[in-house]
């Protein structure tokens, strides 16, 4: 079936069942901590440590043990987010390259190729890289009209922006 543009309408999938599978505790116990330590209490928490300790300081006349405390705690906290924040950031990253999979997948157009391309090798994905840097510069002049559009836009909207508008 054809549209109006003369592109072929892609039918719809009927949704695919992603099966409920009870997470693990770490799985569970990461994404809480995730959540907590990247919010508003994380930082507030974190601050009023720092507060807390330095409040602290003339109590314990600003003895070495006083700052091999906030030394030592800070260097476990930092040692054991860094996982948190990496599994975080696996689990992030693999359900987006699984969104663009399935994009890639959908639009006739693109290069099916393409998927599951993070798999490749640094000097692959380079090469790929290069590629599409090649076919940017040469479109890279039709930006400049848009750019256009919108002063041009912005210029009649308000007197005022006028003055600010960038030549």
């Amino acid at each position: 079936m054809a549209t109006d543009n003369g592109v072929q309408a892609i039918k719809p999938r009927s949704p695919m069942t992603i099966p409920f599978v009870k997470r693990d505790i770490f799985t569970r116990c990461a994404a809480w901590a995730t959540r907590v330590t990247g919010g508003r209490i994380g930082f507030l928490t974190a601050l009023g440590a720092v507060i807390l300790w330095a409040i602290t300081g003339p109590y314990y006349h600003y003895s070495s043990t006083w700052q091999l405390v906030i030394n030592t705690g800070t260097t476990i906290i930092t040692f054991l987010m860094v996982f948190l924040i990496q599994n975080a950031q696996n689990r992030e990253s693999k359900a987006i390259h699984l969104k663009l999979d399935e994009l890639i997948l959908c639009v006739r157009a693109a290069r099916n190729e393409m998927i599951d391309i993070e798999h490749l090798t640094e000097e692959q994905l380079d090469r790929l890289a290069e590629r599409y840097s090649k076919v940017a510069r040469a479109h890279q002049h039709k930006l400049q009209k848009c750019f256009e559009k919108i002063e041009e836009a912005q210029a009649s909207s308000s007197p005022e922006s006028a003055h600010m508008t960038v030549k």
